[in-house]
């Protein structure tokens, strides 16, 4: 008969929280939650396997006297006010894997004698914002032009990822946990994050946000490559003002998607804000936010008017986020999700027998031979 184990309440709702599963599927998935939680009833040690693989959560956690102090093992800059954000396994998860693919294509640039980016690490916050765009426009091959040709935010967005990815960043764009569907990443928990290495800078954009809002966070942390820094971002400007490299990341990023020379030609004394923000939108293929934060330093708009109106937009937005999965082709999302660069030179790897087969499909997330191949002639390396 199996022997209940004597669980501590305080870390099953570490667990919950961890997890971040919302209540009503976590109502439907652990239907004996609340009587393990009030001692009316006692896990058995398969519940407590079945309870860690659920929610993402070491099982060795369960047998301890109370929940670990666990964070993001890069800086955060995340904030509520001036309190850091909680962490849950989803976005842990994502670092460690992205982490775990720099390390393999940090290692593979060095055994081929590749020499490291210039554009790493070649500003600092003194840096003039203004300067450094020109770079990142030079580097990149994002000028005024570029951003006209296309056509909406995602175009725009595909355009500076592609460019960015030529330059030598690798760029991964995802809504999901590896390729597991039914773990959707929650912009509302984090935006996206920059590891910078000068042999393999990695940037990931959570691809459950707008097009409009992973354009900006793309052009941010791809500030944090030009500074150097690894860090999970917060592009909010109320937290960017405890944070100065935030606040340069988020200048920088505005002044290389909507220049403020070209943004004061745009502006209209005669129309009121409502009016031109959605318009501006989209001439210049961002969101109405960063719109607004350019009114406010075009001097259009007071910090309190900013704040008011960011609100407003935010909760017209949120309504029609939806949480992306792998709609579409696999061929077609897989190499934006981890990156095409990455995935091309693993790929060319593994079938040159440089790397494992077992080592690849834990990078790309896949578990057959057949998929890496497919995954290989779609990418050309076949």
């Amino acid at each position: 008969m199996p022997v209940p184990l004597d669980v501590s309440p305080s870390l099953l709702i570490w667990a919950r929280a961890r997890s971040g599963i919302d209540d009503e599927v976590w109502q439907q998935r652990f239907p004996r939650y609340e009587a393990w939680l009030n001692g009316t009833k006692s896990p058995t040690l398969k519940q407590v396997e079945e309870f860690a693989r659920k929610t993402h959560t070491p099982v060795g956690y369960f047998f301890l006297d109370e929940p670990p102090v666990e964070g993001v093992p890069i800086p955060d800059f995340r904030t509520v006010g001036n309190r850091p954000v909680a962490v849950t396994a989803d976005l842990l998860d994502t670092v460690y894997t992205c982490q775990a693919r720099q390390e393999w294509f940090r290692d593979h640039q060095l055994l081929n004698g590749e020499q490291p980016l210039a554009f790493v690490a070649c500003a600092t916050v003194a840096s003039s914002p203004e300067t450094t765009v020109e770079d990142m426009r030079r580097v990149l091959n994002w000028t005024v032009e570029t951003r006209r040709r296309c056509t909406d935010s995602e175009s725009a967005l595909t355009r500076l990822r592609e460019n960015a990815e030529e330059s030598g960043v690798l760029v991964m764009i995802s809504g999901i946990v590896g390729s597991n569907t039914h773990r959707k990443l929650d912009p509302a928990e984090f935006h996206g994050f920059a590891l910078a290495d000068p042999h393999a800078p990695v940037v990931f954009v959570n691809g459950a946000d707008s097009k409009p809002a992973q354009l900006f966070t793309l052009a941010h942390e791809l500030a944090h490559i030009w500074l150097g820094d690894t860090a999970l971002s917060d592009l909010d400007p109320r937290s960017a003002q405890h944070h100065q490299q935030e606040r340069w990341c988020n200048q920088v990023a505005t002044e290389l998607l909507v220049p403020m020379d070209e943004f004061r030609s745009a502006l209209d004394p005669d129309l009121g804000i409502r009016e031109q923000l959605q318009p501006l939108a989209t001439k210049f293929r961002v969101s109405t936010q960063v719109i607004l934060v350019r009114m406010r330093e075009a001097g259009v708009l007071t910090w309190e008017q900013l704040m008011a109106e960011l609100q407003v937009e935010r909760d017209r937005v949120a309504e029609f986020i939806v949480q992306r999965g792998t709609s579409g082709n696999f061929y077609n999302t897989k190499p934006v999700q981890v990156g095409k660069r990455f995935a091309r030179e693993l790929i060319a790897s593994t079938l040159e027998g440089r790397t494992t087969y077992s080592e690849a499909f834990r990078l790309l997330n896949i578990k057959k031979t057949s998929t890496l191949e497919g995954l290989g002639q779609r990418l050309s390396v076949i």
